[in-house]
């Protein structure tokens, strides 16, 4: 339970927007607004303005509350959603934390990876990376469990095995509500024009990676 609270409050604290996703926690959670208030004793409004940005970035102590009534109220359901969130994803994906920040760019020629997107924000930090098997979380992944793929921070690589244009990926990063820091799609037949236009909206760069799977995750563990 531990983990899955610090999961939550990490990527809430350091999420872009963390309004939003206190609201994809809250929605994931399937808690209407409503019942979340009168939980807490306070107004719907006041969590709607949080998820909305119309109030200022809550505290930790908000934060804590929140995650709290959370899995209070689904516990006193029967715990269902907490269960699927504490099954292993073993085989969908693998977390990779960096010991320290290193930016994209030299990520990018750690890796030896072509950046076809998004060249313009290479000097962001990244705190690690994520190796996905695109096909297994596509088609097997409860959808509950896809926030696990950020492990501790949105701040870093999904690296998506198993493409053959990086449609798929993108199009997956476009209607997320937490982004990643870059998207990387290895050994792809050819880079659908789709996945750069998205990219370049999304202002996330996308790389190409043919360097193989294995090389790529020593050169990760070193980090």
């Amino acid at each position: 339970m531990d983990e899955l609270k610090n999961k939550m409050a990490g990527e809430i604290v350091l999420a872009p927007n963390p309004g939003l996703a206190m609201k994809k926690w809250r929605e994931l959670f399937k808690i209407p607004q409503m019942e979340l208030a009168n939980y807490l004793n306070i107004s719907a409004s006041t969590i709607s303005d949080y998820e909305s940005g119309r109030r200022k970035s809550p505290g930790i102590g908000v934060v804590k509350r929140f995650i709290d009534a959370l899995l209070e109220i689904d516990k006193n359901k029967g715990g269902e959603i907490i269960k699927r969130f504490q099954q292993k994803s073993e085989g969908f994906f693998e977390a990779i934390n960096f010991m320290q920040a290193v930016t994209a760019d030299k990520f990018a020629r750690l890796i030896k990876a072509k950046t076809v997107a998004c060249t313009d924000a290479l000097d962001r930090l990244i705190f690690g990376a994520t190796i996905v098997d695109s096909l297994k979380v596509i088609l097997d992944m409860p959808y509950e469990n896809l926030i696990r793929i950020y492990s501790t921070t949105s701040q870093r690589a999904l690296f998506f095995t198993g493409v053959e244009t990086g449609r798929s990926p993108m199009v997956a990063v476009r209607v997320a509500p937490i982004k990643p820091a870059i998207v990387v799609i290895h050994s792809p037949k050819k880079v659908d024009p789709l996945a750069i236009r998205i990219a370049e909206s999304e202002h996330i760069p996308l790389m190409q990676c043919n360097t193989r799977i294995n090389k790529v995750r020593e050169i990760l563990k070193k980090l």
